[in-house]
């Protein structure tokens, strides 16, 4: 019968079990204290359950400890008795994984997940068994892709090996579930720089709006005041315009030359048209309103958005003397626009597709003045007021 104590001189406490007839004594970090004592008795009965099972693996819970090289062997043995057959190697069971999940995910999360699997986990991982793979194959895994370079010399971002990370946790985590074996401790994940917001002013919007060719004013000026993404404004179809109301209708985003449903059900909204918005929708409906998309190239498909941000959208700021920004920051103006001219942030997050203000206040905090109106006609007459300044 495992037992929790303290050993003579030491203030921290102590496990104490019996694996394979042999008496094993492990010392913790934690202090005795009644939380100590509960954590430790979960995890005793978590170790006593796989020593029933067959599957405990001792340098899973104790990888410093002296003990790992004496049972080593024994457990090897142990668990390769208890199995009729060996376990998947991992390539096997990520493509079992795969398989099963696909069905939940979008067209492009699941062509995302296939080539991470498939460019960096299995040539790591791919000829392991599952219930082989460790905490220190993990650490060294993300070691190995901190060194990656890309292109221009530059190494890949903590996101980046965050994101491969969660993945190999998640297929191992559901294999440990279905083989019964012990997951690899999850690490923490690697902290990430904050990506501040870089809105334009008002005054840099109309300079981008006079530079950009003519064919895109109406274009920029429904990304910049709708706080539409760019997958949801390239993918927009007219039967989702509807005039009568005043409203676009979010229900649809253009992913990998495609339509898809959007990022999630939050962002499925009613964004309110202003005057310019609607007034830049017409006079495009003459354009392309014989088409599906709203935005479209001469062969009725939608804009290819790397083609359209490299050959219209950095010219055009390099033309206007403006700093360079990524597109996505059209999306951060508006709200920041709308925040600016007093609407209730209630009504911004709608628009937004944000089902809280939680995420508003946190991003935008440092634009937020006092905040009175609620339907968006603040919004509206600070921009009629400000083009009629500009007519003027």
């Amino acid at each position: 019968m495992a037992s929790i104590r303290k050993r003579e001189g030491s203030p921290n406490l102590l496990i104490d079990f019996k694996y394979m007839g042999t008496r094993c004594r492990e010392q913790t970090a934690l202090p005795d204290t009644g939380a100590n004592r509960k954590t430790l008795e979960k995890l005793i009965q978590k170790i006593e359950a796989e020593i029933l099972l067959g599957s405990f693996v001792y340098s899973n819970y104790f990888p410093s400890s002296k003990m790992v090289a004496r049972f080593e062997k024994q457990q090897q043995r142990l668990l390769a008795g208890n199995r009729a057959t060996r376990l998947p190697t991992f390539a096997e069971f990520a493509n079992i994984w795969l398989d099963e999940m696909q069905v939940s995910w979008r067209v492009s999360y699941e062509k995302t997940m296939r080539l991470i699997i498939q460019n960096r986990l299995n040539p790591y991982f791919g000829a392991m068994e599952v219930d082989h793979i460790t905490k220190a194959d993990l650490i060294q895994f993300r070691a190995t892709l901190g060194k990656v370079r890309r292109e221009n010399g530059e190494q890949i971002s903590a996101g980046y090996i965050n994101r491969h990370l969660k993945v190999i946790q998640m297929i191992l985590c559901e294999a440990a579930d279905r083989y019964q074996f012990t997951a690899p401790v999850r690490l923490k994940p690697l902290k990430m720089k904050k990506s501040d917001v870089d809105p334009f002013t008002l005054d840099e919007v109309e300079r981008f709006l006079i530079q950009v060719p003519a064919a895109f004013v109406d274009y920029y000026i429904v990304r910049f005041f709708t706080g539409m993404r760019t997958g949801e404004i390239d993918g927009l179809k007219w039967r989702f315009v509807d005039f009568d109301r005043g409203i676009i209708l979010v229900r649809e985003t253009w992913v990998g030359g495609r339509a898809e449903y959007t990022k999630n059900d939050g962002s499925q909204r009613e964004i309110i048209m202003s005057q310019p918005v609607r007034e830049s929708l017409e006079r495009q409906f003459g354009a392309t309103g014989k088409g599906e998309f709203v935005f479209a190239t001469r062969n009725g498909t939608p804009y290819n958005h790397r083609n359209i941000t490299q050959r219209i959208w950095y010219p055009t700021l390099k033309a206007c003397g403006l700093r360079e920004r990524v597109p996505y920051q059209t999306r951060h103006t508006a709200a920041t626009l709308w925040l600016g001219a007093g609407e209730n942030p209630e009504w911004i997050a709608r628009q937004m597709g944000h089902t809280t203000t939680e995420m508003l206040f946190r991003v935008y905090s440092r634009f937020v003045p006092n905040l009175t109106r609620q339907d968006g006609s603040a919004f509206e007459s600070l921009l009629l007021k400000y083009l009629k300044q500009g007519a003027a």
